[in-house]
């Protein structure tokens, strides 16, 4: 009796699956670097001072829309090694989306930006110590928001206040997706204060991914229940 079923071919086995996964994930990370530079290397020589909190949100403007384009181009990544074109899907993504993101993105920086001034100065302002906790719950809500917006704005097509809107909806809709990412900013933070601002953004593209994979149910509903699609 002759065995009828196809052996795979060369670029789709199990081994070339996860060959094609680290390669997008290196090219990935290579662009979102390239792409951060400038305000990275900033970032990295700014002194830890409550003085350079808003020169830190400058440095970090380029940030929004370069995690935006991994997170497309993760998305649209393709399982077949020998078809693969991370590079070119990381800057359509960038070009499509980068005016939506800095939208939503500005916002959420100038925001940080106050709360750490606050922190900073907390000392001196003579506020209740509750005014502390509640301004870092204020920030990490904001934060979990933007992950979802980023996520938003990157796979669908919406206007920036739509985006909003269902960035915030799916903060409770969806709690695995928000405690999830709350699990990588807290991975991120204490990446952050026990060794340097480059740490995370050197494993930018494994962050954006495990996002993605935290954030499969917020992409099925967005795409079924508010798209032409459904």
């Amino acid at each position: 009796m002759t065995d009828t079923t196809a052996a795979p071919r060369f670029g789709q086995g199990p081994l070339s699956r996860v060959s094609a996964l680290v390669y997008t994930l290196l090219v990935v990370e290579v662009m979102f670097l390239a792409a951060t530079l400038p305000g990275l290397a900033g970032l990295v020589l700014l002194d830890r001072d409550a003085a350079n909190v808003p020169l830190a949100a400058v440095c970090l403007l380029p940030v929004g829309p370069a995690l935006s384009a991994a997170l497309y181009a993760l998305h649209h990544r393709r399982l077949d090694l020998t078809d693969l074109h991370p590079r070119a899907a990381f800057w359509r993504g960038y070009k499509a989306n980068v005016r939506g993101v800095l939208k939503l993105w500005v916002p959420w920086l100038v925001w940080m930006a106050v709360i750490g001034a606050n922190l900073a100065n907390f000392a001196a302002a003579g506020v209740p110590d509750w005014w502390a906790a509640l301004s870092v719950l204020i920030a990490v809500a904001a934060t979990l928001w933007v992950a979802n917006a980023l996520v938003i704005t990157s796979l669908f097509a919406f206007r920036a206040r739509d985006v909003a809107r269902l960035a915030a909806y799916f903060l409770t809709r969806s709690p695995r997706a928000s405690l999830g990412n709350a699990g990588l900013l807290v991975v991120a933070a204490v990446l952050t204060l026990v060794a340097s601002e480059a740490v995370p953004a050197l494993l930018a593209s494994v962050f954006a991914s495990a996002v993605l994979l935290n954030s499969r149910a917020v992409v099925a509903e967005v795409r079924d229940r508010f798209t032409a699609a459904s």
